[in-house]
C-alpha cells in the first residue's frame, strides 16, 4: 500500500452518501493492464477484482455490466436476458461521455448518468469485492451485498 492519500471522487462521495463501508486501494495502474495488473498490485484473486464496463444496446442506450475481472462477458448471452437485440462495448470516448470516468478509473458508483446496472450473479456471491473507486490505479473494496444495495442491478449469466 503506498502512502498516498486516497483520492475524493465521484465514486467515493457516493458510497459515504450510502453510509457504505469499504477500504481503499492504491495501486500503480499500467495502461491496458487492466484487473490482472490490479489484481496482482492487490495481492488478490482477479475473479475478486470487478470491472465496470459501459456498454449500449442496439438503440445506442448506454448500460453498465459488473463482471468478474478473470472473465468477459457474452453479449449475446447479456442482450437475450436484458431484451435486447445486441449489446457491445463502447469505445472509450463514448464510455466516459457516459459514465463522468476516464476508462480504466471507471466505477459504477457516482456516475454522471443514471444507467441501468446488470451485475454478473456470482458476484454475489464472493465475501469481498474489489471494484474502481473512480480515478486510475484506485480499487475499493466493498461487501458485494452492498453494491446490490446502493447500485439496486438486475444480476445476471453472461460470464463467457
Amino acid at each position: 500500500m503506498s502512502k498516498e492519500k486516497a483520492p475524493v471522487t465521484q465514486a467515493i462521495r457516493a458510497l459515504r452518501e450510502h453510509k457504505v463501508d469499504y477500504t481503499e486501494h492504491l495501486y500503480k495502474y499500467e495502461d491496458k493492464g487492466g484487473t490482472t495488473v490490479s489484481a496482482r498490485e492487490l495481492g488478490v484473486d482477479e475473479h475478486a477484482v470487478v470491472k465496470t464496463l459501459i456498454m449500449e444496446d442496439e438503440n445506442k442506450r448506454p448500460l453498465i455490466v459488473l463482471m468478474h475481472g478473470d472473465c468477459e462477458v457474452g453479449t449475446g448471452m447479456l442482450a437475450k436476458q436484458i431484451g435486447v437485440k445486441k449489446v457491445h462495448p463502447c469505445d472509450p470516448k463514448t464510455a466516459d461521455k457516459h459514465s463522468g470516468y476516464q476508462v480504466g478509473g471507471t466505477s459504477p458508483f457516482g456516475t454522471r448518468h443514471a444507467m441501468p446496472v446488470y451485475m454478473e450473479a456470482s458476484i454475489a456471491e464472493l465475501p469481498v469485492i474489489y471494484i474502481n473507486g473512480g480515478k486510475r490505479g484506485f480499487l475499493v473494496g466493498v461487501d458485494p451485498r452492498e453494491v446490490i444495495r446502493v447500485l439496486q442491478p438486475t444480476l445476471v449469466t453472461a460470464a463467457a
